[in-house]
């Protein structure tokens, strides 16, 4: 498959309808090759989502070099033991999902001096999902911020599938305002809008952008 640039006008045109500023839209490119990732640069997408570090690195060590102005973002489950290499490569972590990884990351101090931290929610409290439930949310967000000194600046959640997604963004708006943080990453291709309308700054489109996988790791 290759970029749908179609899609991505009509997602920018929804975002203009819903009258939000700054909405950013995050290209989830996982298991798509590297042309293709050019060919959404060539139509201005400076933001991508990959859920594997060793992918990552793959495919945007040489294309960082050539575009400066790209950002990286985690937004899978990252293993203690792949953060060294992930702060190499990611600019963002949207993912930041227990406290062993909070501390992980807090022993590279200087290296992620730079680096910006989401935390995610499961929202939906669902076995299947990472995150921290919302009840302990404020609790983990005080730890990561005050003790850690870590730069968290928004919450990222997945609501649960069968569910109507609002409900759920609703709650996360509510505890990103009264933990301070500004940003939220909500919705994906099926129900961006709906994130949308509940105060999403970020949007990770993957399937609307590059059609189904290309390639399965």
């Amino acid at each position: 498959m290759s970029f749908n640039s179609l899609n991505y006008q009509e997602i920018q045109q929804n975002i203009a309808k819903y009258g939000i500023k700054n909405v950013k839209i995050v290209a989830v490119s996982k298991n798509h090759s590297s042309e293709t990732i050019k060919t959404a640069i060539n139509y201005g997408i400076r933001i991508f989502g990959e859920n594997r570090v060793q992918e990552a690195e793959k495919k945007f060590l040489n294309l960082k070099s050539s575009f400066q102005d790209l950002e990286l973002h985690l937004t899978g489950p990252l293993q203690t033991n792949k953060v060294k290499n992930a702060i190499k490569i990611f600019d963002l972590f949207q993912t930041l999902d227990r406290e062993k990884l909070a501390n992980e990351f807090s022993k590279h101090a200087e290296s992620i001096k730079n680096k910006v931290f989401f935390i995610q929610v499961n929202i939906g409290k669902e076995k299947n999902k990472s995150g921290i439930f919302p009840e302990e949310a404020d609790d983990f967000i005080k730890y990561c911020k005050q003790d850690l000194k870590l730069n968290i600046t928004g919450l990222m959640c997945i609501p649960p599938i069968d569910k109507n997604p609002i409900f759920y963004f609703k709650n996360l708006n509510n505890i990103a305002k009264r933990n301070n943080l500004i940003h939220l990453s909500m919705g994906m291709s099926g129900d961006y809008i709906d994130g949308l309308k509940c105060g999403a700054s970020y949007i990770r489109v993957g399937t609307l952008l590059f059609g189904n996988r290309e390639y399965e790791n």
